[in-house]
């Protein structure tokens, strides 16, 4: 089982870079309309989670949904994501995937990878 603030702690990075206080200094004010504005920590939660059992269960190419339904948000969120590249080396085992998700019209795709050696955590694998 994936340990959920190591998940939850590169999506919300990966989010955050996307519509953070530096997009207002660059003159990027639109990134300020990206999902990741709209999301709520009990969604970040939910969604690290479903990116959590979607590495862990699904086949590559195999598309799981998520929705933000139930989470007090007013904000209708929905994702969909998608391992889709696994690669073995060894005992260590790496799955590429694809995350988008969509508000209020906007979408952004993520591409995060995690990692396992063995039969161990799937941990986020921050990108240089």
């Amino acid at each position: 089982m994936l340990k959920s603030p190591r998940i939850l702690s590169g999506l919300a990075a990966a989010f955050l870079l996307s519509a953070g206080s530096a997009a207002q200094a660059a003159n990027l004010g639109f990134l300020n309309d990206t999902p990741a504005s709209w999301m709520t920590p009990a969604d970040y939660k939910s969604l690290a989670s479903a990116v959590r059992d979607s590495i862990a269960n699904k086949s590559d190419g195999e598309t799981s949904n998520w929705n933000n339904d139930g989470l007090r948000n007013p904000v209708k969120m929905e994702a969909t994501i998608t391992p889709n590249k696994t690669q073995k080396d060894g005992d260590k085992t790496c799955r590429d995937s694809e995350v988008v998700v969509t508000a209020k019209g906007q979408s952004m795709t993520l591409r995060p990878q995690f990692c396992r050696v063995g039969s161990g955590a799937w941990v986020y694998q921050k990108k240089h």
